[in-house]
């Protein structure tokens, strides 16, 4: 088994990198607004100390640690399906070569089912989530009503947009 690196230690994990975010965000945020004046060591003694009082309560800590987690997996998603975007259009979002609005609807709707799927499929809930949508016993009759329903739908839509000739 691998061992445990620095940066896994729980002194580090638990209280130097959420004082270090805090510090810094602090900081940063008095330097800009300048409350305290133009001293930037005022400025850095007081992010000092919200750091040290944010990283002896337990609370404030947990949920600035779930925040900056789904930040994290929020951003890669989002950063996954703006890179699918851009392999299926070949330029940026302004430009692309997707030029029929209902071409960048089907892709837009693709991308963003693939991303759901890839990410219920990573986060391991894959199982749970298709025995519950397609192993119950209510879940055939459920679909063949479903498909019907969108066929219908589709059909209606196709008559009634075509029907200009």
């Amino acid at each position: 088994m691998a061992g445990e690196t620095i940066f896994q230690h729980w002194i580090v994990t638990q209280f130097v990198l959420p004082f270090i975010l805090i510090w810094t965000i602090v900081f940063a945020i008095l330097r800009k607004t300048k409350i305290l004046g133009e001293n930037q060591q005022v400025d850095s003694l007081v992010a000092f100390v919200i750091g040290f009082i944010f990283i002896s309560v337990l609370q404030p800590k947990e949920i600035v640690s779930n925040m900056v987690l789904f930040l994290t997996v929020a951003l890669i998603v989002m950063f996954v399906g703006l890179l699918l975007w851009g392999f299926v259009s070949g330029k940026s979002m302004g430009s692309d070569i997707l030029s029929a609005n209902w071409a960048k609807w089907v892709a837009g709707i693709v991308i963003v089912v693939a991303v759901i799927i890839a990410l219920v499929y990573s986060a391991g809930i894959d199982n749970a989530l298709i025995s519950l949508l397609f192993q119950q016993s209510w879940s055939g009759t459920f679909w063949t009503n479903a498909a019907f329903i969108v066929v219908v739908a589709a059909a209606l839509a196709l008559v009634l947009r075509g029907g200009g000739d």
